[in-house]
C-alpha cells in the first residue's frame, strides 16, 4: 500500500485492488475473523482504515503464504496481539519510568545543591556580578 497517501477510508473494491482478494472473500473473513471489522458508512457500504488493510494482508499472508487454516490463523493473529499489546504496554511502563526516575534525580540533585549552599555566599556572588 502506497505510504504517502493520505486517505482514511477504503472501499470495498479500492481494498480488493489493492490485496488482490475478491469482495466476498473479505466477507467472508469479516465472520471467520472477530477482530476485523470495518466500519459501515451511512449508505450501509463497507468503510476499511489502513489498519484494516494491514490487517488483510497478514491474513492472506498467513492462509495462501504460510498455508494457515483459519482456525490456525485466527490463533496466530490472537498470539500476535496479545504479544503486540503485551510488549507496547512493557515498553510504554518502561519509558515512562526510565523518564520519572530520571526526572526525580535531577530534581533531588538540584534540591541538594541547593540546601548545600550557604545563603550568604549567594548574596556575594551576586552584588560581585
Amino acid at each position: 500500500m502506497d505510504s504517502s497517501s493520505d486517505k482514511l477510508y477504503y472501499s470495498i473494491s479500492e481494498v480488493c485492488s489493492l490485496t488482490g482478494l475478491k469482495p466476498h472473500v473479505l466477507r467472508y473473513w469479516e465472520t471467520a475473523f472477530p477482530i476485523l471489522k470495518p466500519s459501515k458508512n451511512q449508505s450501509g457500504n463497507r468503510t476499511y482504515k489502513r489498519e484494516d488493510i494491514e490487517l488483510i494482508k497478514l491474513i492472506s499472508t498467513l492462509l495462501y503464504e504460510e498455508r494457515y487454516t483459519i482456525d490456525g490463523a485466527r490463533q496466530k493473529i490472537e498470539e500476535m496481539s496479545s504479544q503486540n499489546q503485551q510488549m507496547k504496554l512493557e515498553i510504554k511502563t518502561a519509558t515512562v519510568s526510565a523518564e520519572i526516575i530520571d526526572s526525580i534525580g535531577k530534581e533531588i540533585t538540584d534540591i541538594i545543591t541547593i540546601l548545600e549552599r550557604d545563603p550568604m555566599a549567594v548574596d556575594k556572588q551576586d552584588s560581585k556580578g
